[in-house]
This record gives C-alpha cells, structure tokens and sequence, in this order.
C-alpha cells in the first residue's frame, strides 16, 4: 500500500534488451518510492542500471527491443508501463521532466535557446508569441543565466557547459513538474560550476515543491543533495538507506568499495631533477574579427603570460575551471597551437623550431585525453593504436615492435592478447589504460595528461591514479595533469598552478596550496571539491 505522499512507487522492476533470439536482462526486481519534495538518488558504477531504471518511468527506452517482463510503475493511481503513448505524452516533460548527462547533444544545435524552451511552452501550455518569451526568459534568470535577454537568441554552441545545463534545467522546469530526473546532471561541469547547479536544483526544488530522482556515480554530489540513496549493481539495488545512515555506517561490501573508492594517498616520492620543461610569459591569443573587412577588434586571451618549470620525475598539476585556458596551455606546450613565449625542453627552446623540426622531439612527449573513446580509432586494433608512433618514428624492427607492444599492455595491466581486438571492445577504463600504453611505448620523458578520468568511475579512477603513480615511480616519467577534479590532481601532484581567465593566480607546492590556498578563487575551488555536507531534513 503506497503512503499517502508518495509520488512514485516502482515494484519489481525488470528490464531485458532483445536482440534476436537472446533477452539480456539488465535491471532485474528493483523497487523504491519516491515522496513528494523528497530527493532519492540511484548510485553505482558504469552499467550498474541505474539510468535504465530511470528511463523506465518515462518509458525512454529503445522500445520495442527493451521490454518489461515484470514490474509496476504507479504515478498517480496509473501503471506508466502500461499507459497509451498519446497519455504518457501528456505526462512527459509536463508532471514528470528529465535533465539529461550531456547537454550539448540533448540541444538541437541548430536552433535558439529561445525557440527550443518556447516549443515545450506551446505544447504543453499552449503559450506563443509573446507570451512564450516572456516564460522563458523568467524561466533563464529562475535557473541563473547571466544576461538571460542576450542568451534567448544565442545557441547551445555559443554557451559554457554549465550554461547548457541551466538552459536544460529551465527546459526541464517550464511546466512546473512534480518530479525531475536528473541523470548525472553534473557530470560534464567543473567543481565550482557542479556546486552552483547543485545549489541551484536544491533551491528550485524547494521553492517549487518538486521531489527529485538524482541519478550520479559522485557520491560527494549525492551526499549534498540527497535525502535517501538506493546503490545499484549489476542491475539489482544492493542497499537502500537514509543519506546519513547510508554513509556513516556503509552495510553492503560493494557500497564499503564504492565509499572507500576515493583517490587519495600522496604523490609519488621522486627526487626533482633538473628542468625538463620551462615556461615562460607563454601567450595564446585568438584574434576576434568583425565587420565587413574582418578586421581584428579584440583578443581573446586564452592562455596570457602564463611561466612555470617542471623538473624531472615530477608532476604539475593545472587546475581551473573550464574555458581557464588549461587545456590551451597544454596543446601550446607540445606545439599543437601557436604561441608566443618561450618553451624549453630539456633545454632546448621550441617556440622557434617548425613542425619538421618539432616531430623529433614528439617521441619525448606524449599525450593521454580525456575522452579514451573519441581519441582511438575504432577502425584499428589496440597493436595498431599501441605500435603506431612505434612506426611513425622507426624504432625497432617489425619483431621489435611487436615485443614493445606486449611490453607496454603488461605494464598498464591488460592482456597482452587484447591488442588483437578493438576498442568498442573495452570499457572505458580499459581504453584509457591502451591511450596509457599508446604513449607509454615510446619511453617518452614528458607526458601530457588532459583529464584522463573524468570520463571514469570512480573505483576504475583510483585503479587508473594507482598505474600512473607506479609508472611514475618505475621510469622517472615527468606528468603534466590537467584536471578539473582536484581530489585526482591532489593524490599525483607535487607542484601546482592554478588558473583563470588565462592567467595564474596561485602557483606552488601542490600539499602546501591544498593546506593554506592564498587566492581566494583557489579557495572557492577546494570548497566545492571537498566540502560535503549532509542533506538538509
């Protein structure tokens, strides 16, 4: 029997994916409620079924190959798997809303940020014209949005991540629902921009009265937001609890894992040698053209003045939210962008050289990026991705490489048979581990890490902290880490510089920065990194 100020009660929830003559079962005999105003978060790791289970209840999924062998989802005094299309319409995006991971491919790019929240208003409220706008843009200064008159006529493209996912929350938010999922809508977002919009969805959801279904493997997100927390694995919920009772007395071991997965311990212990890589006043400045003419009015100074030295066998960490210039400062550094400035590299300046002469030197410095799926080719094998700079410079013979190959996918922990297959293959750990081992193979003395975990869980975060600091440790390797999530970048960096706006606003030992931060933008920083309050009653 449901209480009286339950919102939704799911039961026995199955879910199954048909391919032919197989049916694999994904989520299998799950229950909760949700009460009204009440914030419950589903957590587990990557294919853990949390986002089916939410999809479940708007009926998102790839019908007719999923299908519901058991199970009941009440909302209302209805069943939502059993309700017409033409009803379920109704309740879509109007009682029930949903804020998706990311909000870049969930915006039509190809429309206004105004035309895109005015079609939900006209479809579920019937407003237009004047009427609409005015909604919407009550709706942009509701969720945040700076200069939210300017932004109605703007693009996704034209607007930061954390702008993207305010525009979807306003979307979300249009019709006033009595629930929102959320699934991992923080993901994407810098710490500081995570915090706003964390603070920002308990703030709505109070002054609207909304109940919230969080769905998040960051389990310092929920511990802020949530009121109670189902832990999913494999499909199945492992432990139900209150958010406090949850996290001060962990009972299943998997939740114990989960909590325990936090990437900590300290840096490697490597001597500093000598400078391996310096620099100094490097600018990166992208002219702004208007007019006719194209004439250049402005800069936009991405990277502006920006010096630093690296020695041997050490790691920097570069921190600062998104659109900093972090990324740029790394790309610049390996001659990927222009830039002026001086770059020195094991003494050797090369801000002068050209792309000819620079090839040489890239065999010295490699590269990991963030998204370990985008940056391998799906029409080659992990030994063609691994051996590629192995040709490109001609080291070895054919044997050799092959040898090198092996050599590398052993030491990042994969069988060394794995470089017979592809990457779709792999789980996003493992792809990072090959991208790992793709730079590992040429014995390089630098290399540039660019989020190498944000896209990962973070038990498969820690795993990938741990292979980095042992290879560190072996070979004397030199790391560049460019991170948003400072929890990562504190348990690998020696030193650390902070940026923002293209410029650095605090630079020194990383332990000493983590202990007494100067700036007062580093402090808002290691604020909204690690300061985790329970969930307000």
């Amino acid at each position: 029997m449901n209480e009286p100020d339950t919102l939704i009660d799911v039961r026995d929830l199955a879910v199954e994916f048909v391919t032919g003559n197989n049916a694999q079962r994904v989520v299998e005999g799950v229950s909760f409620s949700i009460r009204r105003g009440e914030t419950l978060a589903l957590v587990g790791e990557s294919g853990s079924g949390k986002s089916v289970t939410a999809h479940s209840i708007l009926r998102l999924l790839p019908y007719p190959m999923a299908r519901h062998p058991s199970g009941s989802i009440q909302y209302a005094g209805q069943d939502l798997l059993r309700l017409g299309e033409d009803q379920l319409r109704g309740i879509r995006g109007n009682r029930i809303a949903m804020v998706f991971q990311e909000p870049m491919t969930s915006l039509n790019p190809l429309h206004s940020i105004e035309k895109q929240i005015n079609e939900i208003l006209a479809l579920h409220k019937g407003l237009t014209g004047k009427a609409a706008s005015k909604r919407t843009l009550e709706l942009l200064e509701l969720v945040g949005i700076p200069e939210p008159e300017k932004r109605l006529k703007a693009y996704p493209h034209e607007l930061s991540g954390g702008q993207r996912q305010r525009v979807m929350i306003a979307m979300a938010l249009a019709n006033e629902p009595e629930l929102l999922i959320a699934d991992e809508p923080t993901t994407a977002l810098d710490v500081t921009v995570q915090l706003k919009i964390l603070e920002l969805l308990k703030d709505l959801q109070a002054r609207l009265g909304m109940a919230m279904l969080l769905i998040s493997h960051d389990l310092n997100l929920v511990r802020r937001i949530a009121h109670r927390v189902c832990v999913m694995q494999q499909g199945s919920i492992v432990e139900q609890a209150s958010c406090e009772q949850l996290f001060q007395a962990p009972q299943h071991s998997y939740t114990q894992e989960l909590l325990g997965a936090e990437p900590s311990g300290d840096p490697v212990a490597n001597p500093a040698g000598e400078p391996l890589l310096e620099v100094e006043a490097l600018r990166v400045w992208f002219p702004i053209k208007k007019g006719l003419l194209r004439r250049t009015v402005d800069y936009v100074k991405a990277v502006d003045g920006i010096s630093f030295c690296l020695p041997q066998g050490q790691t920097l960490g570069i921190v600062g939210e998104s659109g900093s210039g972090k990324s740029t400062l790394g790309l610049a550094i390996l001659r990927l962008l222009g830039s002026e400035g001086a770059i020195r590299f094991e003494g050797q300046a090369l801000n002068g050289l050209s792309q000819h002469q620079v090839r040489p030197l890239r065999r010295q410095m490699q590269v990991v990026f963030q998204d370990p799926f985008g940056s391998l080719s799906p029409r080659m094998s992990v030994g063609m991705i691994v051996g590629e700079g192995l040709r490109i410079h001609h080291m070895g013979s054919q044997a050799e490489q092959e040898q090198a190959i092996i050599d590398a996918l052993l030491e990042v922990g994969l069988d060394p048979e794995s470089r017979h297959r592809y990457p779709h293959e792999f789980s996003g750990g493992q792809r990072q581990r090959i991208a790992i081992a793709r730079a590992l193979v040429l014995k390089p003395a630098l290399i540039l890490l660019d989020e190498p975990t944000s896209a990962l869980d973070r038990t498969v975060q820690r795993q990938v902290v741990e292979l980095l600091r042992t290879l560190q440790a072996k070979y004397n390797l030199t790391y560049l880490f460019i991170s948003h999530d400072l929890a990562v970048v504190k348990a690998l960096s020696h030193h650390l510089i902070v940026v923002k706006e293209g410029k650095v606003v605090e630079q020194g030992p990383a332990e000493a920065i983590f202990t007494a931060p100067k700036h007062l933008y580093t402090q808002q920083l290691l604020e909204a990194a690690f300061m985790a309050p329970a969930a307000a009653d």
